[in-house]
């Protein structure tokens, strides 16, 4: 059996602390017969989404190198291209600097019957720009009020909101840099701005748990996804994605279509 994805429980200090990050790994069958099941499960909720004009939202954050990228891709592999948006956010262009840290977002929500992803989101200004002092104290801290409320309005309005943080021990991540260094079809990914964000580990991860307890809520709560192991990492973050549409769906009183065995 594969282990459910965490939620966060806001009463608990130190969530990545208590994170079970060695999983054992799994045979190749049962990885991609599980891969297929789950990512047969999306395509249906798809495709359902797509008839009743729903609308999802799927933030992906976490530590570099943490599989954010190949989990996004195991994602979308199977889902109908034109109902949803991958947008790889990174430092805000001059022009949305001179606007709220919000507006981006909001110029690329989901329309009726799409899914979207954010590859980063607006839980950056909490964490690189809390870290990286490009927000003042009150400003990064003002923003847990702003993005609960932000949220809140979301959900209300029917929007389904899924939050996965990947997250991976200080040796893992070593070794994925290393790998891809040595990597040519890699090296692309590895940049100075990771290795500077490495030597602030310690800052990231209180920025993490302090976002974590102040904005996990019952409309829209964490899920930690233990990502050592890349495999259960994308069937984790797959089962919890097909785990909130469903829930979404049944909440709204909307047929929910018939999900594989697995």
């Amino acid at each position: 059996m594969l282990p459910e994805a965490k939620h966060v429980n806001k009463t608990m200090p130190g969530q990545l602390a208590t994170l079970e990050l060695a999983r054992p790994k799994l045979p190749k069958k049962e990885y991609k017969r599980t891969l297929k099941a789950l990512q047969l499960d999306l395509l249906v909720l798809q495709q359902a989404i797509y008839a009743q004009g729903g609308r999802a939202i799927i933030n992906v954050e976490g530590m570099d190198a943490a599989g954010k990228g190949g989990a996004i891709l195991r994602l979308v592999r199977r889902i109908d291209p034109r109902g949803y948006k991958v947008y790889r956010i990174g430092a805000p262009a001059p022009w949305e600097q001179a606007r709220h840290y919000l507006y981006r977002f909001w110029s690329r929500l989901p329309g009726p019957g799409e899914l979207v992803i954010f590859d980063r989101s607006w839980f950056g200004r909490v964490l690189v720009e809390r870290v990286e002092r490009l927000a003042s104290d009150s400003e990064w801290r003002r923003a847990y009020g702003e993005i609960n409320a932000f949220e809140k309005m979301l959900a209300d309005d029917g929007v389904t909101l899924v939050k996965l943080w990947f997250h991976i021990d200080p040796d893992e991540q070593l070794r994925r840099f290393r790998e891809r260094q040595d990597n040519p079809f890699k090296r692309w990914k590895l940049t100075e701005e990771d290795w500077r964000n490495r030597e602030r580990w310690d800052s990231y991860i209180e920025a993490a748990e302090e976002m974590f307890q102040q904005t996990s809520t019952e409309h829209a709560p964490w899920t930690l996804v233990a990502a050592n192991n890349k495999h259960h990492a994308r069937l984790e973050a797959l089962r919890a994605v097909v785990d909130a549409l469903t829930a979404t769906m049944r909440r709204q009183g909307q047929p929910v279509p018939r999900r594989n065995k697995r």
